[in-house]
């Protein structure tokens, strides 16, 4: 790939084109079993978008109704469009599976109102049909998240009956079979809990709005944006991939999805310029990931963290705002400093999108964002506020043919939306058999407890305990399961030991995105190495190095919560952001060995203290690690200047 090749974004930034597009192109083509079959997918995926769309606009269904059709029409779909075995074609157990699930949407939205009404008093039908649920639940998670997702639901239903066989704190008499039926499926305490209380409000709108975004083009503005200005920088096709991914990843809330989505374009771009292999895809990773920490979408789950401790969304984005913001300096100061050790040159101007003329022609594409923020902060639910920013980006695209949405992409918007939101509602559907579980045993508290005897009280080794469950928890599963789970069993045990409760939260969350990163089931790490053509583990190994400072930036803000803007006044809050971003300056550059020059290991030992010391709560911790580096400086300066001296006298 040529670097000219920045001016033709378009071709890799937007999404695959959705069924429906695809058959309204082949139109003229005999229609067979297998077009009408797709047609149907598709039908079913806009109606399921066009149903969270209106609602979200005029009013939702009540409660326990809202939650079920949405599982239910997304169960359907799923069954549909992943196979009961991977890579197979649609079979007889599949035509199975979704007669059952037909039957099983029957019963439950024809009786939703005496299904509620009969909860504590529950009848054959419900034990029935709300084990066949929860059966389908795990399958439907199965097939989309993985085997171990659904395995973690399986585990959690066993403890409710089989407590009296685990050992101390954790031990519990058991629940009879239907009392946990009526627990799971009567009511809003299991399956349709908080999870898919967001899912089906809130989430799947933000899904359906970052899908018309990308169809407009918002991918495309972000990616020239981002290469505009960083690309003739020192380090700037890495620079240019680390600011364009987080931009679009906010959107798609998806590390992987995001990695396929711009790494398509930004990993050969770097390749052809120099980058290795390994380098170019780890880049890639550390960026497409951190995009659900990075406001004002971020991922699902911070959707469920607000809901979780009763705090406005807008609010947990306003708190997770520096710290996000510490893990992109971090990262693109690692990738210049790579660039200025092996002296790489950024891309000519002249062969980069002009960022005046970028900015006068699509930056009215970032307006639906703002809007979002603008409503939030005015007092809009994120709900309201989702709906107005689609239909705000459907017009705004309007302002230019080269954007303009016509009803076809509209319709591909709505499919691609639906689509996009599947994993998500059936990790969600399988954490509320998790959340249902924890609170009809009664394990959250007795879970925390547990911890922190093993960790001893001490609050550093249950940090450091919760991160590594964190890690574990989040391999292989979507960020949103990750956090449920840590959620109701990890944050908790971190409040009793006195940890602010945004910064209790915020901890889990994060480990749980980072497990994207780390071996063996690094996916956004893999995803990127597989675009790259580089070995998947030593990629996500890299991605650690590049990355590590989100690793380092939890320990952060537990503890020095005016980071999260959490306590304190504004100066202890100006000085303790100051010190963080001084803090991740020297540690970048102790990660990569480099610091106005190249260091040694001494050096680089002296400049990885100076780190520790600026983030340490106290005035003198700051004076001492500031010291460090002054020292360094001078040090580096006089080092720099005695080989510039010996090198003129032998060239003299």
């Amino acid at each position: 790939m040529e670097a000219t090749d920045v001016k033709k974004l378009d071709t890799t930034i937007k999404e695959k084109p959705a069924h429906i597009e695809t058959l309204w192109h082949e139109r003229k083509k005999k229609w067979n079993g297998a077009r009408l079959f797709i047609l149907i997918i598709s039908l079913l995926a806009i109606g399921l978008s066009i149903f969270h769309v209106y609602t979200a606009g005029f009013g939702t269904l009540p409660s326990w109704q809202q939650r079920s059709v949405h599982v239910l029409w997304a169960l359907l779909l799923i069954f549909l469009l992943f196979p009961f075995r991977k890579g197979k074609k649609f079979g007889l157990m599949d035509v199975l599976i979704v007669g059952l699930t037909i039957v099983t949407a029957y019963y439950m939205i024809t009786g939703a109102e005496m299904i509620q009404s009969r909860q504590g008093n529950i009848s054959h039908g419900d034990v029935v049909f709300g084990t066949i649920f929860i059966a389908l639940v795990l399958e439907a998670t199965r097939r989309t998240n993985g085997i171990l997702m659904s395995l973690i639901g399986v585990f959690f239903i066993a403890y409710i009956f089989l407590g009296r066989y685990f050992p101390g704190a954790l031990a519990h008499p058991g629940v009879r079979y239907e009392k946990m039926i009526d627990h799971m499926f009567n009511g809003t305490l299991g399956v349709f809990s908080a999870p898919i209380y967001v899912s089906s409000t809130v989430l799947i709108l933000f899904v359906i709005f970052g899908s018309f975004l990308m169809k407009s083009g918002g991918g495309q503005f972000f990616t020239d944006f981002a290469f505009g200005l960083f690309g003739n920088k020192t380090g700037g096709p890495a620079l240019s991939a680390v600011g364009s991914s987080a931009l679009v990843a906010t959107i798609t809330g998806n590390g992987a999805a995001n990695a396929a989505i711009t790494g398509s374009f930004t990993i050969p771009l770097m390749k052809k310029l120099g980058y290795s292999k390994r380098f170019s895809a780890a880049v890639e990773a550390v960026a497409s990931q951190g995009g659900q920490i990075m406001p004002p979408i971020m991922g699902a789950s911070v959707f469920i963290m607000a809901e979780t401790i009763g705090i406005p969304y807008i609010q947990i984005a306003l708190f997770a705002l520096i710290p996000a913001v510490i893990y992109f300096f971090i990262a693109g100061m690692v990738v210049y400093y790579h660039a200025k050790r092996l002296e790489m040159a950024g891309i000519p101007k002249e062969k980069l999108p002009n960022l005046r003329t970028v900015l006068l022609k699509q930056s009215y594409l970032f307006l639906p964002i703002l809007l979002i923020i603008g409503l939030m902060i005015y007092g809009y639910s994120p709900m309201k506020a989702g709906f107005y920013a689609i239909v705000a980006t459907i017009v705004l695209s309007w302002i230019r043919t080269a954007t303009r949405m016509s009803l076809l992409d509209i319709l591909a918007a709505l499919e691609n939306g639906a689509k996009n939101a599947l994993v998500v509602i059936a990790a969600c559907a399988t954490a509320g058999i998790i959340v249902g579980a924890v609170s009809l045993t009664g394990l959250g508290i007795t879970f925390s407890r547990f911890v922190i005897d093993v960790a001893g009280g001490s609050l550093i080794l249950l940090l450091i305990l919760v991160a590594g469950a964190s890690i574990i928890m989040g391999m292989g599963m979507p960020t949103v399961s990750a956090y449920v789970i840590l959620a109701v069993l990890g944050a908790p045990a971190l409040i009793d030991l006195g940890v602010n409760v945004v910064a209790a939260h915020m901890f889990v969350f994060y480990f749980g995105v980072l497990s994207g990163l780390t071996p063996p089931v690094a996916i956004t790490a893999y995803t990127t190495a597989g675009i790259a053509g580089s070995n998947p583990t030593k990629t996500a190994l890299y991605a650690m190095k590049i990355g590590l400072g989100g690793f380092f930036i939890p320990f952060l803000f537990v503890y020095n919560p005016e980071l999260l803007l959490q306590g304190g006044d504004t100066t202890r809050m100006v000085i303790a952001v100051a010190s963080a971003f001084l803090s991740c300056l020297f540690f970048a550059g102790a990660l990569e060995d480099y610091f106005i020059g190249p260091l040694g290991v001494v050096k680089r030992v002296v400049l990885f203290v100076s780190a520790i010391l600026l983030v340490m709560p106290g005035l003198v911790g700051d004076l001492i690690g500031l010291a460090l580096v002054i020292f360094l400086i001078l040090w580096q300066k006089r080092s720099s200047t005695y080989v510039s001296q010996n090198s003129n006298q032998m060239s003299g």
